[in-house]
């Protein structure tokens, strides 16, 4: 990750996971984020529409020059980008994986701007709405409202570690009430 914001929110999101694969979007404070909160934005997982913002950071929205919340996330890309970005959404949400994208998009008065995009999961939970965060993190400031997103490059982050109990705890926790001798019969 090369911008600020993205390495902050990952090493926050990070530690909120704890060493599962993603962490409950329940612990996400977002008093914590203060400062990001105007580059982030939440995803719902729904694959036909798009995955609709649920919500969206006041400089995102400024950037695009209007109000995100249930508009289609895939439709702010040009259409050449439009399958990677929903291929991307849907491992990001799906195998939980966390992904760096590079884009560019073309601003009002023609010329590109650069930005580098953060997409992370949260856990699966029964009963709720799969849903999914990022972060839209500007490579220079950008004064002029921008359309088209393109992908320059992409790249998913390796699973974390998981957490796993020591062998001779397993071994007790299967062993509960029923006990083996080897050498007697």
């Amino acid at each position: 990750m090369k911008h600020p914001s993205n390495r902050a929110f990952f090493a926050y999101w990070d530690e909120k996971r704890d060493g599962e694969r993603a962490p409950d979007r329940r612990v996400i404070e977002p008093n914590a984020v203060r400062q990001l909160l105007g580059d982030i934005f939440v995803l719902s997982y729904d694959p036909k529409r798009g995955y609709p913002f649920r919500v969206a950071g006041t400089r995102v929205c400024a950037l695009l020059d209007r109000d995100l919340k249930g508009e289609n996330f895939s439709a702010l890309f040009a259409a050449a980008s439009r399958d990677d970005i929903t291929d991307m959404l849907g491992i990001v949400s799906e195998e939980l994986l966390v992904s760096v994208a590079g884009l560019t998009a073309t601003e009002r008065n023609g010329s590109l701007a650069h930005f580098e995009l953060l997409l992370l999961p949260f856990s699966h939970r029964a009963h709720t709405p799969i849903s999914l965060t990022g972060l839209l993190a500007p490579m220079q400031h950008s004064r002029q409202p921008v359309t088209d997103f393109t992908l320059t490059s992409w790249r998913y982050l390796n699973h974390p570690p998981q957490r796993f109990v020591p062998r001779a705890l397993k071994k007790l926790a299967i062993a509960r009430g029923f006990m083996v001798y080897e050498g007697l019969r």
